[in-house]
């Protein structure tokens, strides 16, 4: 895509990330709906405005001829040692996703290559994420991109 530009955001870009935002959340809504209330996206729509004004967080965008396409939000993430675990600098992707017209063109590639590309200049060494296991496209791009899998969380319902 050559109008394809991906940068952080500014703060007059999130109204138009938290509409991308928001048909993340249908998504969820439609694949977990035990899980994820309907009603639940405008309690969370302001929170993209507290990792904007975090230090350690960002907000970027992918925008064409002015017109935000996707997002992704993420954290810089230093855990101390504990008594089980070692300590741990990673990258985190805390939200990710592509306008429902823009997709499978590119854009969610372009956003994936600047976060590999910004973590490294922060000095990460990996970018984790995590992802709901309904969502097979999502699972396959991640994949694609260079993602695997090394945690896992299982469920059971009680009879």
């Amino acid at each position: 895509m050559e109008n394809l530009v991906i940068r952080y955001a500014e703060r007059e870009d999130l109204e138009a990330v938290n509409k991308v935002r928001e048909q993340v959340n249908e998504v969820h809504v439609y694949g977990r709906p035990d899980i994820f209330r309907a009603d639940g996206w405008l309690l969370i729509e302001p929170n993209i405005y507290t990792r904007f004004d975090e230090d350690s967080s960002g907000v970027i965008v992918a925008d064409i001829d002015d017109e935000i396409v996707g997002f992704a939000v993420v954290q810089y993430i230093l855990r101390p040692e504990t008594s089980f675990a070692k300590a741990r600098r990673f990258y985190h992707i805390e939200e990710f996703g592509v306008d429902e017209n823009h997709r499978r063109k590119g854009i969610a590639t372009a956003l994936i290559k600047f976060a590999k590309e910004d973590a490294k200049k922060r000095g990460f060494e990996r970018i984790e994420l995590n992802m709901w296991e309904f969502n097979e496209g999502a699972l396959a791009f991640y994949e694609s991109v260079g993602f695997k899998t090394y945690r896992r969380y299982m469920e059971s319902y009680v009879e």
